[in-house]
């Protein structure tokens, strides 16, 4: 009996003492909920060595805590939304900004959080109203969210509805087809084949191809249509009997011509009008050939001007005169080849404005600007004179800075023509000497003066500064003077030696 209870004293002893060493183990092992970790890691459950004494800590599990309690988590500028989120992780800030705003809720509580639909292009997203804002301003379009869809499976069918293809159908016991798009032919309850033109052999309709060919508004190209009066692929001659050219959509860079403007083809429809040509219908008196099927061409929108070719879309200048210099009465003139017909744009009258041309790859471009001329004859350096940034002058030498572009003058009304026009006023003083044993006087001083080159010089300076001097205009007809009317001899005093 004594062995007995002996044994058992001993048993409950050993159960104690592994009770003992239990508690203790676990003693060893407590962890805290550090609000950070040293590590840089937040709302963990780590030993106490792993706390960042900067920051809270509790014997507890992150769970359980204020600080570290999961919730959920809104970034307002993003429109994200994250659940089970611990509250410390979502409103932990960088240089002082706040990252998001945690609620204690679940994310279907949130209105913040409700998704919808963010259709962007051609592309679907079910996302928040201000994520797909932020979408939108990123891609640089127009921002389209549908609230009113509620399944991510709806939102991507909502975004590839205005896909074309065959649909087809029965009517009147036949086997029939339309090519519309996905959400068309849904509406209708049909079959619908992405990509696929009603002319397929392999949907088994009464469509099949024709010669016959269409315009589409919108569009510069042309194309051929199947026997029902749907859209084929672009016009193409040389496949009009090409059963795998009426079977699929063609796209419009794998069609014939691409990269050409295929002006008067008789052959190719695929029109570009950026490239010189549009699809139109064909006119004898316009069009150089006659299509080989249908009666569409691609319309040539080039322009010739004065046996000059240009193409669509160029500009280029032109003034009054054809002399090149700024006659009284001249104007400068942007001139566009648009549509096939030159128009003229005038720059701001008196050459206030001068038209400026460039060429890159024989295209030219031409535009109106102001004429930078007023200040040209206060500058007394070539450095400045001809600072083409500030002004619009050239350096005519020996301190004279003179307009790069002669303006105009209203001289008959009041201005400044008279005294800009007096700058370039200048006199010669010829003299001349009476002979000792006759009555005939001889020049001697000044006498270039009396020479063409002189007064030429001298009105070529008055010229260059407006409207000023003995010129022609620019219809040709000659001023009050001439040239050769400015050279005056004066009454110098004569010296008898």
């Amino acid at each position: 009996m004594m062995n007995k209870n002996l044994i058992i004293g001993m048993v409950l002893l050993f159960g104690i003492l592994i009770l003992f060493q239990n508690n203790f183990a676990v003693a060893q092992e407590l962890t805290l909920c550090a609000e950070k970790t040293t590590q840089g890691a937040f709302c963990q459950n780590v030993p106490a060595e792993e706390v960042n004494e900067n920051f809270r800590s509790v014997p507890t599990s992150c769970e359980a805590t204020s600080y570290c309690k999961l919730g959920t988590c809104v970034d307002s500028q993003e429109g994200t939304c994250m659940e089970n989120t611990p509250q410390r992780v979502c409103e932990n800030t960088q240089d002082g900004t706040s990252e998001g705003v945690w609620f204690d809720a679940e994310i279907d509580e949130i209105p913040q959080c409700s998704l919808g639909c963010c259709l962007l292009g051609g592309q679907a997203s079910f996302v928040t109203q201000t994520r797909c804002k932020q979408l939108s301003s990123l891609y640089g379009l127009e921002t389209n969210y549908r609230s009113d869809i509620q399944s991510e499976i709806a939102c991507i069918a909502t975004a590839t509805s205005d896909v074309k293809g065959a649909c087809v159908f029965e009517q009147e016991f036949e086997r029939t087809c339309s090519f519309v798009t996905r959400g068309e032919c849904q509406e209708i309850g049909a079959e619908f084949h992405q990509d696929f033109l009603c002319s397929a052999e392999s949907l088994a309709t009464n469509c099949g191809p024709s010669e016959q060919t269409r315009l589409v508004e919108g569009k510069d190209e042309f194309y051929f249509v199947d026997t029902c009066g749907n859209l084929g692929n672009i016009y193409d001659s040389n496949r009009q009997n090409d059963k795998l050219y009426w079977e699929k959509v063609v796209l419009k860079s794998e069609s014939c011509g691409f990269g050409n403007s295929n002006a008067g083809s008789s052959t190719c429809g695929n029109c570009d009008y950026f490239l010189g040509s549009t699809g139109k219908t064909h006119d004898r008196s316009i069009d150089p050939v006659q299509p080989r099927f249908g009666n569409n061409i691609c319309r040539d929108l080039s322009c010739s001007l004065e046996g000059i070719d240009f193409q669509h879309g160029e500009t280029w200048c032109s003034v009054s005169s054809d002399d090149g210099k700024n006659l009284p009465g001249d104007r400068y003139f942007r001139l566009v080849c648009y549509n096939g017909d030159v128009t003229v744009e005038s720059c701001a009258d008196f050459r206030q404005e001068v038209c400026i041309q460039d060429e890159i790859n024989d295209f030219k471009t031409a535009a109106c600007r102001v004429n930078k001329w007023h200040d040209c004859t206060s500058q007394s350096t070539q450095k400045d004179c001809e600072n083409s940034d500030r002004r619009d002058c050239k350096w005519a030498g020996e301190g004279k800075c003179t307009p790069k572009f002669a303006p105009g003058f209203d001289f008959w009304q009041t201005g400044d023509a008279e005294s800009l026009c007096s700058l370039a006023n200048n006199n010669c003083v010829v003299k001349y000497e009476k002979g000792l044993f006759d009555d005939e006087f001889e020049c001697v001083e000044n006498c270039d003066c009396l020479e063409g080159a002189w007064a030429e010089e001298n009105n070529n300076l008055c010229i260059a500064l407006g409207d000023c001097g003995a010129i022609t205009n620019y219809l040709g007809h000659e001023g009050f003077y001439s040239v050769g009317e400015l050279i005056t001899t004066s009454e110098g005093e004569s010296e008898d030696d």
